[in-house]
């Protein structure tokens, strides 16, 4: 009988263990299974964009936090298509709704997959971590906050890559809430002002004068927000040149 017992309960715990990472995978294969995944482009943005907007002048608020919603969603399930979100909000919500819908939506998905990650396989990857997760572990263990600030302020991994590595090299919660909140913020705000313009610049346009759109897109409020991308494409490559002078004069 206290067998019997044992065997459930390790099955309860294996199963507890495992269950948030299998709901995550279970949702992204649902998601590339139905197509959802197909409206997360340019070109639905374009296709529907007079729908969306209805939606966000009927719905107001709500709109917004449903926005936030699904983002959180996109962001745990892994779904390529988080940068196009981003310009799609700065398009319906303005700047700086934007920035605080997307920092809090993807800081909320990003720590369920960390957590969901560490829960099922932290210790077990962790034990046989090959030399990537070796150079991300160094990394941590120097300032495990400002190594998570830098890996979201600097694109030197993919934004998914980031949400799960951590969970891998036991980053604690905290450090890791903090880290991606504060670390996405100058990045989504870059593209949510670049969403917005994109949405100006659409009503600005004249389709009888092309010229107008050569004219629009170097107005001071669109060519900033298009320099801060050249910024952010140019940051891994300072961080890395910097680094190597550190480690060169270290040596």
């Amino acid at each position: 009988m206290t067998g019997n017992e044992d065997a459930r309960g390790s099955r309860r715990r294996a199963l507890t263990r495992f269950l948030p990472i299998l709901v995550l995978v279970l949702g992204f294969l649902i998601v590339r299974q139905m197509g959802w995944h197909e409206y997360l482009t340019l070109q639905a943005l374009q296709d529907y964009r007079g729908d969306l907007l209805a939606w966000v002048e009927s719905y107001g608020i709500l709109a917004a936090l449903s926005f936030a919603a699904i983002y959180a969603v996109v962001t745990a399930f892994s779904i390529p298509g988080g940068l196009v979100l981003t310009l799609a909000g700065g398009f319906l919500f303005g700047t700086w709704v934007t920035v605080v819908c997307v920092v809090v939506g993807a800081t909320l998905g990003a720590t369920a997959i960390f957590l969901a990650v560490r829960t099922a396989f932290g210790e077990l990857l962790r034990a046989r971590a090959g030399p990537f997760l070796k150079k991300m572990e160094a990394g941590f263990r120097e300032n495990e906050l400002t190594y998570m600030f830098v890996l979201r302020l600097i694109p030197l991994f993919p934004f998914w890559l980031v949400n799960i590595v951590p969970g891998f090299l036991g980053v604690s919660l905290r450090n890791y809430v903090i880290g991606t909140f504060f670390g996405i913020i100058p990045g989504t705000f870059v593209f949510a002002s670049v969403g917005s313009g994109i949405g100006q610049i659409l009503d600005d346009l004249d389709p009888d004068d092309l010229s107008s759109l050569s004219r629009a897109i170097f107005e001071p409020q669109y060519i900033l927000p298009i320099a801060g991308l050249v910024v952010i494409a140019l940051l891994p490559l300072i961080y890395k040149r910097y680094k190597s002078r550190g480690d060169a004069k270290g040596s």
